[in-house]
């Protein structure tokens, strides 16, 4: 290594100022992170060290992921916080405890992402005293659990005193790195090459080995300055094999140091190497079982620092001592590391340690590693839970066993996205057991849904699951059959599932849950909606029973396809109390969204805003993509041209059933009757579950406005067998105000408004006035034209449904009577975010507690507080809190 930072911080002038920068952006309260990116060798931990030298009046807080080390769950978050954690007691209880847990303080299962609310809250108290500056190093060796902690602190921090800076390698295996800003260094051009090299190496070189040296080298400093101590001047002069690549260079320039070692003491490197701990009294223990003098070794052994903590003064040093090694004196060093690793405090890394140290299969090894990824599970580390049973499968002697363990390894790497291991694991269960053959092939048809690829689509793999189970789990085959419809609904060729799922084995019990909505969905493929209904409509009005717990998504597109929306919104209430209990950031933004799209049907705009809000805020903290659907419905309802066209324009091709609807509700409220008789056209075509009945009485109203009569006729029949099918009061109000349009029948105007008189779903009834009171007008009575108008305008207005508002006050002005302006809302100034952060605080919420809800820091929300008081004209909590029409 080079003996000063000014070494090889020749040619970073670029990186240093991007770093200063982000200390001075720090210190004024402005935190953020960066990423520093290169090849081994290229200068990232000596930057970091400079960093760490002017960082003055900071608080410096360091960490580093480990090569060797398993991915035990949050251990680099840990060793990153540990200076801190004196300030646990300042957290909420809940917060207290998940990093509690996250540590190995307290027993249960750790939320991850209420373990990146805590260490944020952690931060934010820390950071009352002066700034901080977080550096992790090696960070694309970091354990996953901690990687996804650190990513979303990282992009929380912006109103804090906070400076978070990584250095990893490039290419970084983990993808929560991947979107933070970040900085790339380059390979050092030739003058800065040159210099650097001659502040290396002070005795003079002649010009063909100092031309050598930097074409081998390449531009990297590390390779500069190890080049030379691997052949040496004389060697450089008269040439050497050239290696495949310069972390090579590096790395063979370690290994021809540790060559001139004496056995012993390679042999006391390599237990080094294989701990990625760096306890000094476990590697002096291990030292003694080898019969190693540690004392006397250590001090003729280069590339090691000996302190309160065993250091390789580079990492590419310690990855070059353990390759070096030979297998069975790696061995022998994970066999004393084991041995002298506490069976009570650190059973897991004793697993490990022994599991390295095998040589062939081994049960009682395999055993204990199974239990310890049950442990990893417990605390949240998936990605251990993995590494942990892929290595005891392979220590396991007995097939039926040793499948077992294959398949709740490939579980545990599907949870993590690590889907080309997965698929790798899948090819080497072999098994007679139906069961385990089963379990094989439901997994291949989750790898190949979240791969988008393979010879076989994912529902191929489900219904092969479910005839092998047909004869032997009857019950479990019907499931899987229905899993099948499901994504069959979602991914297309319904009709081919549907006739394969025919052969589900009869229950022997009453058709009741799954059973009775597999019998119902293929009823509906066959028979159409009449049959399917009778079997459907009790399963799907009791939005309490289990199947819906399982399959929350089907029963809200049943629900809707029956335009039942007791069911629709019960389902989705109790999936968002499921989510909120199980702490589940796959369920729970589906549920937000699903119950956000039924607020948005009542006309509740502002509880529909603040759902989306917070999956929004589940999907930033997750890294994972927003749900497009409530936003679509919502823009679709309130009917803001500008806004809602650009929300359109930006959808991803798979929604486009979903837009085609929503561009047809707005185009009916803007009265482009042409623009929506195409959008439901094309939306009711696909005959998709759920959108296409939706878009049924948008069709019927567009097309009788362009004079297409026998399309709004046949738009009626087919919506009239759904609603018809559910018999619920939202469906049959819809209905009959659709049919009063074919018909001109005034009683069926009427029939609609009585119908929906007494629902939840206001907004309907408006609409109900509002054709009601058009039709009156056309028929040029005027007085009653005006009463319905009025109160179709009045409501649309106090909803915020401004396009069918508008549509009322262009019929009222019609009919002579002039249209109340629309007072401006509240929440028509704020964005999604600031309605979500007005209505939790005009509630009572305290910073902190908005804060833990939203992923933000207390500052973040205080700031955003600001804008929402400035934009109101309030100057304080308690005048938010009698703001009416926040709520």
């Amino acid at each position: 290594m080079p003996e000063t930072y000014t070494d090889v911080l020749i040619g970073r002038q670029d990186a240093i100022r991007r770093l200063d920068a982000l200390l001075q952006a720090a210190r004024k309260g402005r935190g953020g992170a960066l990423v520093l990116r290169g090849e081994p060798g290229i200068g990232k931990s000596a930057l970091l060290r400079q960093l760490d030298e002017t960082a003055t009046g900071f608080l410096v807080m360091q960490a580093s992921g480990a090569e060797f080390e398993m991915e035990l769950p949050f251990a680099a978050l840990h060793q990153l916080l540990a200076p801190v954690t004196g300030h646990l007691t300042a957290l909420p209880a809940p917060h207290r405890k998940a990093l509690e847990i996250a540590f190995g303080l307290d027993t249960g299962t750790p939320d991850p992402f209420l373990v990146g609310v805590a260490s944020l809250g952690l931060l934010a108290e820390t950071v009352r005293e002066r700034p901080l500056l977080c550096v992790v190093d090696d960070a694309q060796w970091l354990d996953q659990a901690s990687a996804k902690a650190l990513a979303f602190l990282a992009r929380r921090i912006s109103a804090e005193p906070i400076a978070l800076v990584f250095a990893a390698r490039e290419p970084s295996r983990l993808p929560e790195l991947d979107e933070l800003d970040g900085h790339v260094l380059q390979r050092l051009g030739e003058s800065d090459a040159r210099a650097l090299l001659a502040a290396a190496i002070r005795a003079p070189l002649d010009e063909p080995v100092r031309d050598r040296i930097l074409a081998e080298a390449r531009g990297n400093p590390l390779a500069l300055v190890e080049l030379p101590r691997t052949a040496g001047l004389a060697g450089m002069a008269g040439g050497f094999a050239q290696p495949d690549s310069v972390p090579a260079v590096i790395e063979q320039s370690f290994r021809s140091r540790l060559q001139l070692l004496p056995p012993t003491a390679r042999l006391l490197v390599t237990v080094a190497a294989a701990d990625p701990i760096g306890d000094p009294g476990l590697l002096w223990r291990a030292a003694e079982l080898l019969g190693i003098d540690a004392a006397a070794a250590a001090q003729s052994v280069p590339l090691l620092e000996f302190g309160t903590r065993i250091r390789f003064s580079h990492p590419l040093a310690r990855s070059a001592a353990y390759r070096a090694a030979a297998p069975q004196e790696r061995r022998r060093a994970h066999e004393a590391l084991a041995a002298v690793t506490d069976p009570v405090a650190d059973p897991d890394r004793r697993a490990w340690h022994r599991a390295q140290a095998s040589t062939g299969p081994n049960e009682q090894v395999a055993a204990e590693l199974e239990t310890s990824a049950t442990r990893a599970q417990q605390r949240g580390g998936i990605a251990a839970a993995a590494a942990f049973l892929e290595r005891s499968a392979a220590l396991t002697i007995s097939p039926v066993q040793r499948a077992e363990r294959l398949l709740a390894a490939v579980q545990a790497k599907l949870s993590v996205g690590d889907f080309d291991t997965a698929a790798d694991l899948l090819t080497t269960v072999a098994t007679d057991d139906p069961s385990q053959a089963a379990r094989a092939d439901l997994l291949r048809g989750r790898l190949s849904f979240v791969r988008r690829r393979g010879d076989e689509g994912p529902t191929a793999y489900l219904l092969r699951a479910a005839a092998r189970l047909a004869a032997t789990d009857p019950t479990w085959s019907r499931e899987c059959y229905l899993d099948a419809i499901e994504m069959g609904l979602l991914l297309g060729g319904l009709d081919h599932v549907v006739e394969a799922a025919r052969k589900t084995p009869p229950s022997s019990e009453p058709a009741s849950g799954a059973a009775a909505v597999l019998t119902g969905l293929i009823s509906l493929v066959s028979d159409g909606h009449p049959a399917a209904g009778e079997i459907l409509r009790p399963v799907v009005g009791d939005a309490d029973d289990d199947v819906w717990a399982r399959r929350p998504s089907l029963g809200f597109m049943l629900a809707t396809e029956l335009w039942n929306f007791d069911a629709l919104h019960g389902i989705a209430t109790r999936a968002v109390t499921a989510g909120r209990e199980s702490g589940s950031f796959h369920a729970l933004p589906i549920a937000l969204a699903m119950q956000a799209t039924a607020a948005v049907h009542t006309g509740d705009f502002g509880a529909a805003m603040e759902m989306i809000s917070e999956e929004e805020a589940i999907a930033d903290a997750t890294g994972a993509a927003p749900l497009v659907y409530p936003r679509l419905h919502l823009a679709a309802m309130r009917g803001r041209r500008k806004d809602a066209v650009e929300l359109f324009a930006s959808v991803d091709h798979r929604m486009s059933l979903s837009v085609q609807w929503a561009t047809a509700v707005l185009s009916n409220g803007l009265a482009d009757y042409p623009a929506a008789l195409k959008a439901a056209k094309q939306a009711v075509e696909y005959g998709a579950v759920g959108t296409a009945g939706l878009a049924l009485p948008e069709l019927v109203e567009a097309a009788m406005r362009c004079g297409e009569r026998e399309a709004a006729a046949t738009a009626l029949a087919c919506l009239q067998e759904r609603t018809q099918a559910g018999r619920q009061a939202w469906g049959l109000g819809v209905e009959a105000y659709a049919r009063a349009l074919v018909t001109e029948d005034e009683s069926a105007y009427q029939e609609a408004i009585g119908l929906l008189d007494d629902s939840a779903l206001v907004l309907y009834r408006a609409r109900a006035h509002l054709l009601y009171g058009e039709w009156l007008r056309r028929q040029g009575r005027r007085r009653d034209a005006r009463s319905a108008l009025r109160l179709a305008h009045e409501s649309l207005s106090d909803l915020g449904a401004e396009a069918f508002a508008e549509r009322a006050a262009g019929e009222l002005r019609a009919t002579g009577e002039q249209a109340r302006s629309r007072t401006s809302k509240a929440s028509d100034q704020l964005t999604m975010q600031e309605v979500h952060i007005a209505r939790l605080v005009a509630d009572g919420a305290t910073s902190k507690e908005v804060a833990a809800k939203l992923f933000l820091s207390p500052r973040t929300v205080d700031a955003h507080l600001r804008n929402i008081f400035r934009k109101l004209g309030l100057t304080s909590r308690r005048q938010l809190r009698d703001l009416p029409d926040i709520r």
